[in-house]
């Protein structure tokens, strides 16, 4: 890398290594039709018990499983962000990914980026609102095999919400490298805004998959912008 400045690189996962269409057109489908198999066979696991139990609780007492998993498709159809149906869908996705019903979707661009990152050694990081345990089955089962061993850490909403600057200021610190030394690359320009302002370099990926209208001018924010890994440049 000679002396480049930047010394890791941070990426979002939904819109910018991955289509944004595969949470919403796979994964919540395949969580709407294996739930009810999902909670016969396995509705007396403790770890299974206590999320279904606390939905029941919340719902005035349901006694009947089936009626719970009714409430939870209902949830999947709203989008609704509940601890419990995210910590449920989390083990059903997780069956699907061991049993190889599907694999996570990755653009080719990225997955040749992030290979050819590593192999110079820059330390790749992901920072996505999907639970860490969520990121490691996503690349540990994607469309170009598993990635797992190319990531060096993995940081979801714990260390702070994705538009915070002080959420990328403790990223850099768990990292142990200067703001000013990361590259972050998202699709979404309020991360990147937040990013900046905590000192980190900054690149929108602006694919046409995902918004099918260019974002250029004004509405980069003064961001560098890509279509592609391919276009990103490491200086």
């Amino acid at each position: 890398m000679g002396d480049s400045r930047i010394r890791a690189i941070l990426t979002d996962i939904e819109g910018t290594t991955s289509s944004i269409s595969f949470v919403k057109d796979v994964l919540f489908p395949y969580a709407r039709r294996a739930l009810p198999g999902f909670v016969a066979a396995r509705g007396k696991d403790p770890a299974v018990r206590k999320w279904l139990d606390a939905v029941a609780t919340e719902n005035g007492g349901m006694c009947d499983d089936r009626m719970v998993v009714e409430v939870l498709q209902g949830w999947i159809d709203e989008d609704r962000k509940h601890t419990a149906l995210k910590a449920l869908q989390g083990m059903v996705w997780a069956d699907g990914y061991q049993s190889a019903d599907f694999t996570a979707h990755l653009y080719p661009d990225a997955g040749d980026a992030l290979r050819a990152w590593h192999a110079v050694g820059l330390p790749l990081h992901v920072y996505s609102s999907g639970s860490v345990p969520a990121q490691r089955l996503f690349f540990g089962h994607s469309d170009a095999g598993d990635l797992t061993g190319l990531f060096s850490g993995w940081y979801d909403t714990e260390v702070g919400g994705k538009r915070d600057a002080d959420s990328y200021r403790r990223i850099a610190a768990l990292m142990d490298r200067e703001p000013s030394e990361v590259l972050f690359l998202s699709d979404v320009v309020e991360e990147l805004d937040a990013a900046r302002d905590a000192g980190m370099a900054t690149v929108l990926v602006d694919r046409r998959d995902d918004y099918p209208a260019p974002r250029t001018g004004d509405a980069t924010h003064g961001h560098a912008r890509v279509e592609s890994f391919a276009d990103v440049v490491i200086d």
